[in-house]
Parts: structure tokens; sequence; C-alpha cells
């Protein structure tokens, strides 16, 4: 495969980018090699600078439900520059986003628009906070929030204990108010609280996990976090910028029949573009600026070509709910294929999948947590993926990360990732 040209720019870039990238996985420092600096996309594939196309199964980490480029949003676009790119004041599209966001998603009785998932979590932890009037929050080892200070934490010597940094940059403070948990493991969190009694506001979570590869939560975890949340009175968020409107038309909430208090969401809310959002209760809502005292702003915060493009999106999903079914049939079939290649070798593996995000774990074992997450081979997986990559499919650049299943990919698409699979799972583990 001649990949000349995205070597040179990837060599360019590193000249003036932190690391050649603007986030650091597209650096395929998990795998190893040069990144594809890609040129276009168009429905499930992706053309790179060198000219060698792609099935795609990243899709802009999420976003991309319908496949790259798809004609209804990039009408909803066209339509939006004509009348202007930004204003800084408000616009119709906000409230029809909004409105429509409360009637997908039950929980979310109000929204607040921001620029990113990051934003979105950061703010919406704020606003726990500024309702409650408690400072500390539990996040679960293993969940990805963004690069928020308080985010960007990780356990301790103990299973049960302060977070230390896992960046430099984030204080020893923004570390002690942030209490870790092991994910689907509710006596974690049971001892979490006891051991801060009425000190929590917020305990957020990702309900379906997609940073430390596709893990669920437990039913019964999950239905007790909520329990024990109300009890104590601490604000549930549900992470849903991965999930939301990917899994279900109300995220993965509808799946596991829970309502958290907030919910955070991003990449489909845009059709692709830069956006977030947080929402949920009224009465937590309503603490936020103008309305009440929690600060959040953001110039660009509604921004009409992202509102243009979420809302064609949404509105898509809205008019066409079978589009699920589509998802879940493209998904299990696809997943059924590799899960036939790899037992073709006689190996152990372990394929996690939530309707349309997967993952292939590399392991013995279940993956339920981040414990066993861990267990997987990355560099058993380094090798498949570029096995893969030569054979023109292209999948997550690190081992803990998502597959994405769009409405795009064919039925051709599917087949030949499959067949991809069978001479690639031969070839890694050679």
């Amino acid at each position: 495969m001649n990949t000349k040209k995205s070597e040179q720019l990837f060599d360019e870039a590193k000249k003036y980018i932190p690391g050649g990238v603007n986030s650091p996985v597209r650096a395929f420092k998990s795998v190893g090699g040069t990144p594809h600096f890609i040129s276009s996309g168009i429905g499930s594939k992706m053309i790179d600078a060198d000219g060698n196309e792609f099935i795609d199964y990243i899709g802009s980490w999420g976003p991309h439900i319908f496949g790259h480029n798809p004609e209804f949003i990039k009408n909803a676009l066209m339509a939006a520059i004509e009348n202007g790119t930004s204003f800084g004041a408000p616009t119709e599209i906000e409230i029809k986003m909004a409105k429509l966001i409360t009637e997908l998603v039950p929980s979310v009785e109000m929204v607040r628009m921001v620029n990113s998932g990051t934003e979105a979590t950061m703010s919406a932890i704020r606003a726990a906070r500024g309702c409650t009037g408690k400072e500390k929050i539990i996040k679960f080892e293993g969940c990805y929030h963004g690069h928020g200070d308080f985010f960007l934490i990780k356990a301790g010597s103990g299973a049960l204990t302060f977070g230390v940094p896992t960046s430099p940059g984030v204080t020893k403070g923004n570390a002690a108010d942030t209490l870790v948990a092991d994910f689907n493991n509710i006596d974690s969190v049971k001892n979490l609280i006891s051991q801060n009694k009425n000190e929590i506001a917020a305990v957020i979570i990702e309900p379906v996990v997609g940073n430390m590869g596709t893990v669920r939560s437990n039913d019964l975890f999950i239905r007790e976090l909520r329990n024990i949340c109300s009890d104590e009175k601490i604000v549930l968020i549900f992470d849903e910028v991965m999930t939301g409107f990917r899994l279900a038309k109300g995220g993965a909430q509808e799946i596991l029949g829970i309502q958290p208090d907030l919910s955070t969401f991003g990449k489909i809310i845009g059709g692709g573009l830069p956006v977030g959002a947080y929402g949920g209760k009224k009465e937590i809502m309503e603490m936020v600026s103008p309305s009440g005292p929690v600060y959040q702003a953001g110039t660009l915060s509604g921004n009409p070509l992202a509102m243009n493009a979420g809302y064609a999106s949404l509105s898509y999903i809205k008019e066409n709910p079978g589009i699920y079914k589509i998802l879940e049939d493209k998904s299990s079939y696809l997943a059924a294929g590799i899960n036939d290649a790899i037992k073709s070798c006689g190996k152990k593996f372990q394929i996690n999948r939530v309707g349309s995000m997967m993952t292939l774990f590399f392991t013995e074992e279940p993956v339920n947590d981040f414990n066993s997450a861990i267990k997987s081979d990355a560099k058993l997986y380094a090798k498949y993926f570029h096995e893969m990559l030569n054979r023109g499919i292209y999948l997550p650049p690190a081992q803990f990360e998502a597959f994405f299943v769009s409405t795009a990919h064919s039925k051709e698409d599917l087949d030949k990732t499959i067949a991809a699979n069978f001479e690639s799972i031969k070839k890694a583990y050679n």
C-alpha cells in the first residue's frame, strides 16, 4: 500500500502540531506506523491522501450513523451557510433542536448546547455541584469523560481510594475531589458513599462504555446505582456523548430502562460537526446562568451550522425509527462473521457488542470492567489492525475503542470485512 503522501504530511504536521495530530489516538501510537491522512469520505468509505480506499468502522468516532456526508445533512448545511455561519445571538434552530432532544429523550426536560463532549461533561458536573452544594464526584475506572481536570484521574493503590492525577497539569486538589469506583461493582460505590457521607455531588458514568472498549452496564448494577443516587440525593449523570442516539433514539438509557438526572450528548447531535449538550431535570438545569447562579457560557454554543446539521440528523432518526433494526442486523451479521473467523484459528477472544458499537478483545475471559479489559493483548490487536488496514478495512487504531457500524455499510462491505478477518487473524497470530 502506498503511503508516501501521508508520511510526508505527518512529518510536516509534527513541526507545527504536538505529535502531528489534534487528538492523540489519531497518531497510531497504540498500533504503530504512520497515520493515514484522510482526504474525503462518502457513505461507508474513506479515501486517504495517497488514494487508498477503506471501509470505515470509526465513523469519526461515532457520529456518522448514516455514513460519511449523507445528502440530507449536506443539504441542511448548504442551506444554513447561505444565511451566515455564526451570530453570537439566539436563533430559532436552537429552540427546534432543544425541543427535539427533549422529545426523543424522556429524562431531558431542558438542555443547554455547548461545543464538545468535554464541555458537556464539565458543565454537567458544575451544575450538579451547584445544585447540591457538594463538591466530590464519583467516576468509574475505564470510563472517559473528556479531558477536564477532574476526569483525568485513576484509582490509587487500593480499589476504593482517592484518585491520583493521570496527566501533568492536573492538581492534587482536583484529584482529591474525584473518587474512583469499579465499573459494574455496586459495592465499590456503596463504600465510597459511606466513607464520604453527604459530600458527593454526582456520580458520572458511561452507561455503555466505549472508551475501554465496548462494555455494557450490568442491569442489576445500573438499577442499584440509580436507587442509591436517589436515596443519597446524588445527581446521576449519564455520559451519552458516544451512545446518545446511536444505540437507540433515546440512547443507552432507553436500552437500560434507567433515567438519569442529567445526560451529556455530542457526536450525532451535530451531524458530524463539533457540538455537545447537557440536559436533564428542569430544577437542575434552571440553576444554570442566566436562569440561575451556575455560570457556563460559549461564544459558539448553538452554532447554526452544527444545529442545522444536528437537527437534520435527529429529525431523520425520529422519522425513520426502523434504522435501529437495520443497524442491529448489520452489526450482528458482522460480529458473527468475525466470531467465525477467530474461531477458525482456535483462539480465545471476546466480542462485546451493544447495537452498532462493538469491540474485539484478544483475551480469554469475559470483559465487564476495566481490569478485565486491560488483559486483552494490545500487541496482538496492533498486528490485527495493520493486517486489516492492508486489506482496506479501517478499524480503531487502539485496542480500547469501539467499532461503529453505519446504515451505509452494505452487505458487500460487511462480507469483505469478514473475509479480511479470516486472513488477518491467521497472519496476526503468526
